[in-house]
């Protein structure tokens, strides 16, 4: 019998980012404006999907702030903050959130895999640091893919390596969950509790129908029964 395939975006599924790759946007966009912005105002542009690339999202705050910033420009100071110089930048403030037999479990019962925005060596760092072990048998990055999410290309990937699999993608934005309607495959959304647009995002989830809504991935079990 064929496992279904169970596919994870990492960042606010697995993966707490709102003190590193969020913090980066803050902080880059302060670097070029002087201006800081708030969280909210992040999540509304996410809201309005087409933002899941976080320099391309860094560059137009700014632009909407009023200065114009080279692209390359904007990468690198995003990742001088974010990687540091030796791997001690914002990227050591994430905090994996399954917690200890989660995956291992769903293991047994999936195909596990991830579809994410990130590069591969980013996603490395973070998965060498925290899921060691974890058996991830599909890892589809920004690289991987020609067109990002909401494009599906990263899922029809994963379902031409699976024939006959049934997918289920679990992402945290609306691109996610639009990459998940394009791909005519469920979705499960992740709505944190304490979201700043938590009510928009719901209904944004409900558009694309949305099978079911956790507000973290510990609870993933529950609804998969």
């Amino acid at each position: 019998m064929v496992k279904p395939v169970l596919v994870f975006d990492m960042d606010g599924v697995l993966v707490e980012v709102s003190e590193s790759y969020r913090e980066a946007i803050v902080q880059t966009v302060k670097h070029f404006t002087g201006q800081t912005i708030s969280r909210a105002s992040i999540q509304d542009y996410k809201n309005q999907g087409g933002w899941n690339n976080d320099w391309a999202l860094s560059q137009k705050i700014c632009a909407d702030l009023g200065v114009e910033v080279a692209y390359n420009t904007v990468v690198n100071a995003f990742n001088d903050l974010f990687l540091g110089e030796n791997g001690d930048g914002l990227i050591t403030r994430e905090r994996w959130l399954p917690k200890p037999g989660l995956l291992e479990r769903l293991a047994e019962r999936y195909t596990l895999a991830i579809f994410t925005g990130r590069l591969r060596y980013e996603a490395d760092i973070t998965l060498n640091r925290s899921a060691r072990g974890i058996p991830f048998k599909h890892i589809i990055c920004a690289e991987h893919v020609e067109n990002a999410k909401p494009a599906p290309d990263g899922l029809h990937m994963i379902a031409a390596e699976e024939p006959g699999a049934a997918i289920v993608y679990v992402g945290d934005t609306v691109d996610d969950a639009r990459s998940g309607s394009a791909a005519k495959v469920p979705f499960i959304g992740v709505a944190a509790a304490d979201h700043s647009l938590r009510d928009e995002l719901l209904a944004l989830f409900a558009a694309e129908t949305a099978f079911g809504v956790i507000t973290e991935i510990n609870e993933i079990e529950g609804l998969l029964k």
